[in-house]
């Protein structure tokens, strides 16, 4: 039978040892105190019986414990329970808590070492002297499983308990063929801890990242903005720099009376293409205009079909027509100046030109 209930209480605790975690650590001493009932060894000649224990104890770390324990038990004779047996004891025992984060209980597994001492009461007629008493000390050990629930910032704890105690009690006047003796202790008690809860400091708030930040209120976080120093009023792109309201188009000029582009304005309007790629929020007006030569109505065409000449470049080298207003014309109805001066109607090239003008 000891051999079994040992065997029994090891898979147990193999059971329990499956579960593993984190939780939180309290490192207070406490008090612990239990109750339950004691399965005695039949080969003991003794009934079961209930007892008690009271201990001292504190967590070495979130996993471990370990408790200093006192115990006592009063199980009577079988035969005669006019005959006195009692048992006590003190053990040191260690244990193993499985905690997990977010679970107020644990199981643990215990292993414990200390000392029991029996005094037992038999009878020895006729002798004058009978009842005889003996009363011997041995070592003890004692194997377990339990649960307990958590005791971080609490008053208390509860702890259930199954152990198995071997009890190596070699002079046993009812068993004395028997080397050891082993019992089984299932218990409820309590853990309360010593002196007021630690309450953890409440952790310092994290410095805000770069990409919480804006320093310039240009609406781009710290973490993308290539131009820290923009100023309100600014059209903002993607990479938080400035983007000029009219992307600069100087140089894609056409011939008089003419809508072709020439070999010069390629190399410009592929600069604008880049442009727009990289700022792909960027919307955008395409404008034509001509110089002051010519009829109203003329002009007013002309000017579309240059317009639709840098349209139809942007959008079959990849800028997506969507993002594109037009294309419209002007025709001569905004000449260029300069410092406040028309330039001479029909002599300025620089008014037969396009535009692309940002419209967010």
């Amino acid at each position: 039978m000891k051999i079994r209930l040992l065997s029994t209480a090891l898979l147990a605790g193999l059971a329990f040892a499956q579960v593993a975690g984190a939780q939180e650590f309290d490192d207070r001493w406490y008090l612990t105190g239990s109750a339950g009932m004691n399965i005695q060894d039949n080969d003991r000649g003794t009934r079961n019986a209930p007892f008690g224990t009271l201990g001292v104890g504190k967590f070495l770390n979130q996993n471990w414990s370990l408790d200093g324990e006192l115990n006592y038990q009063n199980p009577n004779n079988d035969d005669n329970q006019n005959l006195n047996w009692s048992q006590y004891g003190a053990s040191l025992d260690l244990r193993r808590h499985f905690t997990a984060e977010g679970r107020n209980w644990a199981p643990y597994l215990l292993m414990g070492l200390g000392y029991q001492r029996s005094e037992e009461e038999f009878d020895a007629f006729p002798s004058v002297n009978s009842p005889g008493q003996r009363e011997e000390g041995n070592l003890a050990a004692k194997i377990g499983v339990g649960i307990q629930s958590a005791l971080a910032g609490k008053r208390a704890a509860i702890r259930t308990e199954l152990a198995y105690r071997a009890d190596f009690d070699d002079g046993s006047v009812s068993a004395p063929s028997e080397d050891w003796f082993g019992d089984v202790l299932a218990s409820v008690g309590v853990v309360i801890p010593l002196g007021a809860p630690v309450v953890a400091a409440p952790p310092a708030p994290a410095a805000p990242s770069c990409a919480d930040l804006d320093d310039d209120g240009d609406g781009v976080n710290n973490c993308d903005d290539k131009c820290p120093d923009s100023q309100a009023g600014q059209t903002i792109g993607p990479d938080g720099c400035p983007v000029p309201v009219s992307i600069d188009l100087k140089g894609v000029n056409f011939d008089f009376d003419k809508a072709t582009l020439r070999p010069d304005a390629i190399s410009i309007l592929s600069e604008a293409t880049e442009i727009l790629k990289r700022y792909p929020e960027l919307r955008v007006e395409v404008a034509g205009h001509t110089d002051q030569c010519g009829k109203d109505a003329y002009n007013q065409k002309l000017s579309e079909r240059r317009a639709t000449a840098v349209y139809d470049y942007l959008t079959s080298n990849g800028v997506d027509a969507s993002r594109l207003q037009g294309p419209i014309g002007y025709g001569e109805s905004r000449p260029l100046e300069d410092k406040g001066q028309a330039f001479p109607g029909c002599k300025s090239e620089i008014n037969r030109r396009t535009e692309l003008n940002v419209q967010n």
